[in-house]
């Protein structure tokens, strides 16, 4: 088990490899079997159990074939908007996230109508 909120990148895809083969051997699927399943090549899953880089799609195929991806709640749960804020949005739903405002940089000459 790595700490994941100080792992790289490369840690925490060999993790998950990892646990992506202990997975499939629990459930005893071959890596031929899972991957054509999944849509993918046996390649591509190998590549992704030794921690290789792959693709959200990749992933979301073998946790679909192993019966895991109502996990991905787990993972990322929905959002909830605290109380404060949705008295602030009056039920409306938050699109953007607010930047710092700065203010207009000042002009060197003064603006003129109809500067031509």
């Amino acid at each position: 088990m790595i700490d994941m909120g100080t792992a790289n990148n490369e840690a925490i895809r060999q993790e998950l490899g990892r646990r992506l083969q202990s997975e499939r051997l629990n459930r005893n699927i071959t890596q031929k079997t899972l991957a054509e399943k999944a849509g993918i090549s046996r390649r591509t899953l190998v590549g992704a159990e030794r921690g290789e880089p792959f693709t959200i799609d990749t992933l979301l195929s073998i946790l679909r074939e192993l019966g895991c991806l109502a996990q991905l709640d787990l993972f990322l749960p929905e959002p909830e908007i605290s109380p404060v804020q949705l008295s602030k949005l009056k039920g409306k739903k938050r699109k953007r996230a607010g930047g710092k405002f700065t203010y207009p940089k000042t002009r060197s000459t003064p603006w003129v109508w109809n500067e031509e």
